[in-house]
């Protein structure tokens, strides 16, 4: 909701920004100064950067701004987790999600409005696509809901860990996700340690691979299915990217980050990916590959045929992959009393008629992240 004749410097990380002080005639160092006052003070107003001289200030309020996507409604759990819904632009609104814990606050953020990618059982691709989301629509989410956590007032950290586990593909928006890790992990950012920062994807293979050169964060994978057969159907982009494939491109990205796990998520759906057999076709997967599984409880959502898996089951799916050395937990519902939990975000997406075609480079493409 920002004026488009002006540049928006949450759409700048520090190399940008500091290209942006050259092109307007002043010091590349006033990038710097400017970066911390937005992510250390919470600070938009150019007048109360003091440490930039009074004409500078008024040449950059004239000629640039710094402006947030807007809340539009808060809702808070009965277990703490907070779910925001952010406008963007007239038709078309994402959320976030904040998740406490006694260890750390995890804040999960959108890449697109809505998801091109065609997962059936997870509501935010149900939704449509309209469009991949700036830097500053991404960025922005952390800044929101560090002021309204009280960060900037206090300096009290409660947003510790990042996921790119929102609505969308984060692969998909290849390039401000980046600028987006950049302000995440940098000091005059918000300084988080890159393995505070997940990137979860449905099996994006040239961008996991362009992942692990051009930043160092967390991997998780949206597998889902230990067999082409079955993700082709449930998730379509293994037509693409076929499973054998995708578990190189893991082995890969664990051996650039000196066998940190990659992360497996994988969704607990009754009668269709659960059985015994279905545990131990994933053990066989993820042979070679340093993991760990985060099996997820399916959520229910309006519309769905899916049934969540018995606890049982879930269980004895568990055991299987423990017994193999596989670290595996049962991820904990969170949120669901407010639409919250994973697989559930909807926002608001004025939805375009057309996908794009998976394999698309550039612009707005089609692919799912099934969180």
């Amino acid at each position: 909701m920002t004026d488009e004749l002006k540049p928006n410097l949450f759409n700048y990380d520090l190399s940008s920004l500091e290209a942006y002080f050259k092109e307007i005639g002043d010091k590349p160092y006033r990038a710097r100064q400017v970066l911390k006052w937005i992510y250390h003070h919470g600070i938009t107003d150019f007048e109360s950067m003091t440490n930039l001289g009074k004409p500078l200030r008024q040449t950059l309020a004239q000629q640039c701004e710094i402006t947030p996507p807007r809340i539009t409604t808060q809702q808070l759990s009965a277990d703490g987790t907070r779910k925001w819904l952010i406008q963007l632009d007239a038709k078309n609104s994402i959320e976030t999600v904040f998740i406490p814990e006694n260890d750390r606050g995890t804040l999960c953020i959108s890449s697109q409005v809505g998801c091109p990618l065609d997962c059936q059982f997870c509501s935010t691709a149900q939704q449509g696509f309209n469009r991949n989301l700036s830097t500053a629509e991404i960025i922005g989410q952390v800044w929101i809901a560090n002021r309204e956590l009280g960060f900037f007032q206090t300096g009290k950290r409660r947003v510790s860990n990042i996921v790119f586990m929102g609505m969308g593909e984060p692969l998909l928006n290849y390039e401000n996700v980046i600028k987006t890790i950049n302000l995440l992990t940098h000091d005059l950012g918000f300084g988080l340690a890159r393995r505070k920062v997940t990137v979860s994807t449905s099996g994006i293979i040239p961008e996991i691979d362009r992942l692990k050169t051009d930043t160092n964060v967390s991997l998780a994978i949206s597998l889902h299915a230990s067999n082409n057969e079955l993700r082709n159907q449930i998730v379509p982009i293994n037509r693409s990217y076929p499973l054998a494939d995708l578990l190189n491109a893991c082995k890969r990205y664990t051996q650039s980050r000196d066998e940190e796990p990659v992360t497996i998520e994988y969704v607990m759906l009754a009668g269709v990916n659960d059985s015994l057999d279905d545990a131990r076709k994933l053990v066989k997967c993820l042979k070679g590959i340093p993991s760990k599984v985060n099996l997820i409880p399916f959520n229910q959502f309006p519309g769905t045929s899916y049934q969540c898996s018995d606890i049982t089951t879930i269980n004895a799916f568990r055991d299987i992959l423990m017994q193999a050395g596989i670290f595996t937990i049962t991820r904990k519902t969170r949120g669901d009393d407010i639409d919250a939990a994973c697989g559930q975000l909807v926002g608001k997406v004025s939805a375009k008629a057309a996908r794009h075609k998976a394999k698309q480079t550039g612009g707005d493409m089609e692919v799912s992240n099934a969180i």
